[in-house]
Parts: C-alpha cells; structure tokens; sequence
C-alpha cells in the first residue's frame, strides 16, 4: 500500500475507533504474538440487491459479508420503475423481518440492474429495460429506505462480487460474465473496475456476432444476446419442438411458455436437443469472448447468470471457441471458470459497494 506504518497505525486506530475494526486472538504457538485485526462483524448490516430482467435477489449481511438472510424472487422488469421499484422495497422490508431486523438496522443499500447505468441519470438507453430509461433509480431508493444507496450494473457487480468473495479473488486482469435474459460483461482491468467514459462499457451482449442474424431487443440484428441470451436460448427450444423434434421439452404446453430455465433443466438431464441448444449458445459466447481476450488480456474470465448454471455443458464449447479463436499468447493466460458465488455473484458485488459506502462514511466521522 505505500504506507509507513505509522500511517497504517493511525488509520487502524481510527477504524477501532469508529468501532469497524477489533482484535481477535491469536493462535501462535510462541515467540511474539501479533495483533490480529478483523471487521467487527456486529457493527451493523447491509442489503445487496440484484435486479434481473425475471428476479430480484436480495441478501442482509453483516459487516464481514457475512449473509444472515436471502431471498430470490420473480421480477419482471418490463413492468417499470413503478411497479418495480415498490415490490423490491416491500421484499427488503419482508427480508429483514424475517431476520428480526429493521431498515434502522441497516447503514447501506447497494443495488445492480440489468442496464447501463450512468452517474447521476441512472440507466440509459437499456435494451431489456423498458420504461426505465433516465430514471432515478438511486434517488427513489434512498427515499424508501433513508439509507445511502450505491446503484451500478448488474455484471460489474458480478465482477466485484467473484473478484472480492469468489472465482476470482486476488485477480487484477478479470471479466465476469452474466449470461440471463440478457448478457453483460463487468471488467476488472489492473485492479480497478472499468466504467468506460460515460458508465456504459461491457455490454458484450450487443457485439454483432451474425451479421443478418436475428432482430435483438436493442433494434440490431445477430447480436450476441439474440443468439445466446435466455431468450434466444428459449426461442431456439420453441422452434425445435414446433419443427417436430424428438424432445422432453415436448411436455411443456403450450409451447410458448418454453423458458431457458426448461431448457437448462432438460439438458442437465440428458436431452439432446436441449443440449445442442446449449452448446451452440456456447460457441457463440465464445465467438465474443474471444476478441475480448485478444483486446483485453484478462487472466481470468468468470461466466456467471441464470444461464450459466448449467456448467460445463455451457463453457466447455466457450473454452473450446476461445482458444480456437484468440491469439495464442491470450488464449494461453487465460482462465475460464464458472462463478462461485453462483447466482449470487451480483448481489454480493452490490454488498461490497454497500460496505464501501459504510467503510467511507465511518472514516469521515471518525
């Protein structure tokens, strides 16, 4: 850190006064015992909010990240801030209850959403954000719940999240991948998250992969998110079935409500097409993530989501495509995992924001 040590005791001294650090034992069998100092994790709680394109996840954790409650809800975020907005305040109300807390309880709120978010508007032009565009979303959440909120894209939350609790801790060159409804890249470049020059860099889901490809939600065709997103991945199954294929994913009437979810499902149990239609969705995440490795170099790329879940059925034709497609020096860097936060990538990057705010406002006051 560069710092002498009586720096660093001065700012540990600070950090015992605000209460956010203590003392713990050592178990050092002789000689001279050192201090040990941990977060004192009964300083207080935080929330972390990931708002997906279907769902909402919301975690309550201590000061040490430590999770006291979850929950994982339906959440359409077609329906706008206005209907949004008020159900995910009614769930942290319910969440905390259940946790026999309170919103008095809580010092920060971070929040992830699946759109690009520019500082001081909120999102701007999202393709599978409808009726959110330009809306304060930060400044409607810090009226509801009187604590300061921390508001940033869902994937860079993602990257935060793995880079500080999972996959990717003690990485300084990483991408963190979020493949759901929509995809979108976070990027950890020497150390420190890239927000691009006006917040909206790493939407890797509109990298045209067809030139003439399907019609995406963002007005453009052959996008990547057209044709490996969860829509495309449950329009794909869609056409399969009606195509007469022989498929359990038959068993779903009507046919319509095919989600990617069902698809997933069946290829976890050995569907065939299903599993076509996987592999092909991971070729072309891998088309994209190819030059993203010859253009940034990571040492590790993360792929999380809803999507994601389903493992190496999914990264295997990535990794394949990736080092098929990249120079040889990038390809041989680097890492290419499944999240270990799982779906809970996001929501504890938004946990890490929100102890940073904590972290900030109790060094002022101390």
């Amino acid at each position: 850190m560069n710092l002498t040590r009586a720096a660093i005791t001065a700012i540990v001294s600070d950090l015992q006064a605000a209460g956010l650090v203590r003392e713990i034992e050592s178990h050092y069998p002789s000689g001279r015992r050192p201090i040990v100092l941990e977060i004192n994790p009964d300083r207080g709680y935080v929330v972390g909010i990931d708002m997906g394109a279907t769902h909402v996840t919301i975690l309550v954790t201590d000061f040490s990240a430590r999770v006291v409650r979850e929950m994982d809800e339906p959440l359409d975020i077609n329906q706008g801030p206005a209907v949004c907005l008020p159900r995910v305040e009614s769930l942290v109300h319910q969440i905390l209850s259940e946790a026999g807390l309170s919103i008095k309880d809580i010092s920060a709120v971070g929040a992830g959403v699946p759109g690009p978010v520019v500082a001081g508007v909120g999102v701007m032009g999202p393709p599978i954000m409808p009726g959110w565009d330009g809306y304060p979303i930060r400044d409607d959440l810090e009226k509801r719940f009187g604590v300061p909120v921390s508001l940033s894209n869902d994937a860079e939350l993602g990257a935060i999240g793995e880079w500080a609790y999972g996959a990717g801790r003690g990485e300084r060159d990483l991408a963190y991948i979020k493949v759901g409804t929509g995809i979108g890249a976070g990027l950890l470049l020497d150390g420190q998250i890239y927000r691009g020059a006006t917040g909206s860099s790493g939407e890797i889901g509109h990298i045209t992969i067809e030139e003439n490809g399907p019609v995406c939600t963002c007005g453009n065709r052959g996008c990547l998110e057209a044709l490996a997103g969860g829509r495309a991945i449950a329009n794909r199954a869609i056409q399969e079935v009606n195509s007469g294929r022989r498929t359990v994913l038959t068993e779903i009437s009507p046919v319509s409500q095919i989600r990617s979810r069902d698809v997933i499902a069946a290829a976890r149990r050995g569907d065939l097409v299903s599993q076509q239609i996987v592999s092909e969705a991971g070729v072309h995440l891998g088309t994209a993530l190819a030059s993203l490795v010859n253009l940034f170099n990571p040492s590790m790329v993360v792929v999380g989501g809803g999507v994601a879940q389903i493992g190496d059925l999914l990264l295997e034709p990535i990794r394949e495509t990736v080092h098929q497609r990249s120079l040889l020096p990038a390809s041989r860097s680097v890492r290419i995992t499944s999240a270990l936060l799982g779906r809970r990538s996001s929501a504890m990057g938004a946990v890490v924001q929100a102890l940073s705010i904590v972290l900030h406002r109790l060094s002022e006051h101390s």
